[in-house]
Formats: structure tokens, sequence, C-alpha cells
């Protein structure tokens, strides 16, 4: 099976996620096994919450941008292309855009979590 596709276009239907559980289980991009998110934020975009009691293991890389990763004992700060951060299970989160910034999430396993509820 090939499917093909541009991150750009699909990714905001989902809120950036491009491939997960939450997907129909019809759509190729459906899994179990891993999460991926083409994120694009604009400067000064900030998570709505933490995320506290994390249970899955997560990659963040930065394509351009300037991207803060925040962690209870320490912020990683994503300067140049190619940065990145991986986290676990427990690791309480959140981020912080401080330019307009385009990022690359993997996350694994594909699960229910945390997602922000849209606001009404």
């Amino acid at each position: 099976m090939i499917h093909v596709g541009n991150a750009d276009v699909d990714a905001p239907k989902e809120r950036g996620w491009l491939l997960g559980y939450f997907l129909p289980t019809e759509d190729p991009r459906h899994s179990p096994d891993v999460e991926i998110k083409w994120g694009r934020h604009p400067a000064g975009d900030r998570r709505a919450r933490w995320v506290h009691g994390e249970h899955r293991t997560a990659l963040l890389i930065l394509i351009s941008g300037n991207f803060h990763m925040e962690f209870p004992e320490r912020t990683v700060v994503l300067a140049t292309p190619g940065d990145y951060v991986l986290w676990g299970a427990g690791d309480d989160h959140s981020w912080f855009a401080e330019e307009e910034s385009l990022v690359m999430t993997v996350r694994w396993p594909s699960v229910p979590g945390f997602a922000v509820p849209l606001e009404p």
C-alpha cells in the first residue's frame, strides 16, 4: 500500500498529527504503534496546558525556528535545525514557540492521551 500526501495540507485536519490511532481504521495513516506530527507554530504559540502523567515516549525535532520544550526541572531550547529532545513516561512537559517554528514529533505507542479540548 502506498499513500501520498502533503504534511502542510493534511496535518491541520488533525491538529498537526499525520499518523496515529485517532485516524479512522480504514485510513492508511491509522496506527496503534506510532504517532507523527507536523507542527507549524506561529511566534508566541504556547501549549494551552501542561501534560501531566505522560505514559508515552516522544521525540521532537526542530526543522526551523526557535522552539522551547519545557519540563519541570529545565527548559530545552531548540534553535538549530536538527536539534531534538527525547522524553518518556512520567516527564511532564509543555512547549512554547519563541519565533515561527516548524517541528516534527514522533510519539509511541499511539494511544488516547492528552489532547487539549478545542475551544467552543
